[in-house]
């Protein structure tokens, strides 16, 4: 299997672009954008050796607002999405262009110039496979001929506007109205763009999308490929000139290359850097030393990952230049001691260097005070959330997520009965419709720990603490959701019942084709309360591990064989593509009551049908970490993670779970 990277990052093109009309009376509204972030195909990718599609199914969204930036650079913010679905096999997103930044008046003024834009998707692989040469599988509705590698779990995370991307098939026009380049100015409406809500224009995207495009299209991607490699080779050569010229400065030639620089002003800066610096005055205090860099100094000291992406280049080039052998614990203890009024020069009255560095803004007037709380609780969150992604998650596949706005219990109605629409006759009234009778209920609850990095930590100078205690509060946060999550889900003997017809039992339940064909069937065949047909299809197959090769290839392959001998017998697997499955350890641990080896369960998708429901305050899907110093009793630094959440059973004709034995 070949090497990855962590994020995926892949393009095409914002099909369109438009400024909303300003409301009646006030102030320009903000330019709104449309875009097909991925059209389900193949795209070569760097860092991956062969092809890489993206199966939309196992794409989770977190939310519906996702930043917007420019070339993946979070210093260079757009705006954000508002809505972002599968339509047609195809990743849309639409939303505002709300940053008042230069990135955004760049895209918004280049589009009306007629620059075609095109955007790119970040998104954290979770789970993919390869298709070897001269196998093939069957992702976002199409077959795609290996090798390939096909992304099965991903998470969404940001989406940027690019000047080149790497779906070489899409084909977009993008389009503003009038900006002013002055801060605060909007774009005011083109009048050849759909008005706001209308259905964006696809026919240029299905035309370059077709498997047998006509003479024309042929021509028009012969000279796309062709404008791809004279700017491929022109990129070329413009690094190429900047690395000779930069040569002996290789942070300029590095800054050169990212940015795009021409070789007149690669030049420039490499003479300016070689002219003398006049001596500078530095002392302890200086202006310089801020909270974001000592933040920008512990993420450094500790190697994390996102530390270059997290601040902008003044930021992280003060740190690395204040702590060049790295910040230790003790010293950023007295940094922000130092910052809020403390006048001694060293760790050894701890008590009193910890009270400073925790008493931001309660020192005499004219220091400028540091908030160490608030700077270990940044660093720390970024440690806590490795943790809280590092168990597993597969509840996010079969549940339903939303927030809750406070503590109490929330009612929901069921999605199904009597929600038919009734004909109208001319000139008629619309029939009230009703809720139904049959509620769901749920709830947030707190759940939380407190950890300490104790006096041992701070006299061995040990900045490793601020990371592995965030860490194990992630981890625990995370495991804790896993266990109210499958306590609930297993805990189902008046959910899965014959009287629901969503029990299957007996030794024909197994999972085997006949045990997967009785299982679709019984879905299948669930009524709404008028005795008519959900219209709701199954799509996934939940697994405990003992099941999961022979659902995987239930799932992939095109033929199953049997080896009973002298018996007649149909290869072809009437499966094969249906479901996709989600594997979790909880369903056969005996640890949780109703936990089973044998038992699998079928399931609707739960945007469509909910068989359970997972709740969180204030739609805060992740823990929340806070730090201060601990009681007069104990010497040490006290951290603390808490999570809101609440998990319930919905839908119960939202699943049907085979027992599997007798």
């Amino acid at each position: 299997m070949p090497d990855h990277p962590a994020i995926l990052a892949f393009a095409c093109a914002p099909e369109w672009m438009q400024a909303a009309a300003p409301a009646e009376g006030g102030a320009p509204a903000l330019p709104r954008f449309s875009m097909i972030a991925y059209t389900g195909g193949p795209m070569v990718l760097a860092g991956w050796r062969h092809p890489v599609v993206v199966d939309l199914a196992g794409l989770a969204i977190p939310s519906p607002r996702r930043p917007i930036r420019l070339g993946h650079d979070a210093t260079h913010g757009v705006g954000h999405t508002e809505a972002v679905s599968v339509e047609d096999g195809k990743l849309v997103a639409r939303g505002v262009v709300s940053r008042d930044t230069s990135a955004a008046r760049e895209v918004v003024v280049s589009s009306k110039n007629g620059f075609p834009w095109q955007a790119s998707i970040g998104a954290s692989v979770v789970e993919h496979e390869f298709i070897r040469d001269g196998a093939s599988a069957i992702v976002n509705g199409r077959e795609v001929q290996g090798p390939v590698n096909v992304v099965r779990r991903a998470v969404l995370g940001e989406i940027s506007f690019v000047d080149l991307g790497a779906d070489g098939q899409t084909s977009a026009m993008v389009a503003a109205g009038d900006v002013r380049p002055a801060a605060g100015d909007q774009a005011h409406i083109n009048p050849s763009l759909p008005p706001q809500g209308a259905s964006m224009p696809t026919a240029p995207l299905e035309a370059a999308t077709e498997d047998r495009p006509s003479q024309a299209d042929s021509r028009k991607s012969d000279e796309a490929v062709s404008a791809l490699r004279a700017a491929a080779a022109a990129e070329t050569e413009r690094i190429a000139a900047v690395r000779a010229l930069a040569k002996d400065q290789p942070e300029i030639a590095t800054k050169a290359i990212r940015e795009g620089w021409t070789k007149e002003r690669t030049e420039l800066e490499v003479l300016r850097a070689s002219r003398p610096q006049a001596p500078a005055a530095h002392m302890r205090g200086d202006e310089g030393l801020t909270g974001m860099v000592l933040e920008a100094a512990c993420l450094l000291a500790a190697k994390h990952p996102e530390a270059e992406k997290a601040y902008d280049e003044k930021t992280l080039d003060a740190a690395a230049r204040r702590f060049r052998g790295g910040i230790g614990l003790q010293e950023l203890v007295l940094e922000a001691a130092w910052a809020n009024g403390y006048t001694g020069r060293s760790f050894r009255e701890a008590r009193e260097v910890l009270r400073a560095a925790f008493a931001s803004g309660s020192i005499s007037a004219g220091w400028s005070t540091i908030d160490l709380g608030g700077i270990l609780s940044n660093v720390a969150n970024k440690f806590l959330l490795d943790g809280f992604f590092s168990v597993e998650s597969t509840w996010r596949e079969i549940a339903a997520v939303a927030p809750v706005s406070d503590f109490k219990a929330i009612t929901r109605y069921r999605l199904i009965g009597k929600d038919t629409y009734e004909k109208v006759a001319p000139g008629g009234e619309l029939k009230h419709g009703t809720l139904g009778e049959e509620k769901f209920t749920n709830k947030a609850d707190t759940y939380g720990l407190l950890l300490s990095i104790d006096r041992r930590d701070l006299i061995n100078d040990d900045l490793g603490a601020i990371t592995t205690v965030p860490r194990k509060l992630g981890r625990g946060s995370g495991l804790k959701l896993n266990d109210v999550f499958w306590s609930t889900f297993l805990d189902h003997a008046a959910f899965f019942t014959a009287a629901n017809k969503n029990l299957l039992v007996g030794a024909d339940t197994a999972l085997t084709i006949d045990g997967l064909t009785k299982a679709e069937v019984a879905f299948l065949e669930q009524t709404d309360p008028d005795g008519k047909p959900l219209g709701v299809m199954p799509q996934i197959l939940l697994l405990p591990p003992g099941l999961s090769a022979f659902g995987t290839q239930l799932y992939k392959s095109v033929e199953l064989r049997e080896t009973t001998a002298n018996a007649k017998y149909p290869i072809a697997n009437p499966h094969q593509g249906k479901f996709r499955t989600a594997v979790s350890r909880y369903l056969s641990n005996p640890a949780f009551t109703g936990a089973s080896q044998k038992a699998w369960y079928l399931l609707a998708n739960p945007a469509d049908l909910a068989a359970i429901e997972v709740v969180f305050l204030n739609g805060q899907e992740s823990p929340t970490i806070e730090t201060t110093d601990v009681d007069f009793s104990v010497l040490g630094i006290q951290m603390r993670g808490y999570h809101d959440f609440g998990c319930a059973l919905q839908e119960a004709r939202a699943a049907v779970k085979a027992k599997g034995e007798v």
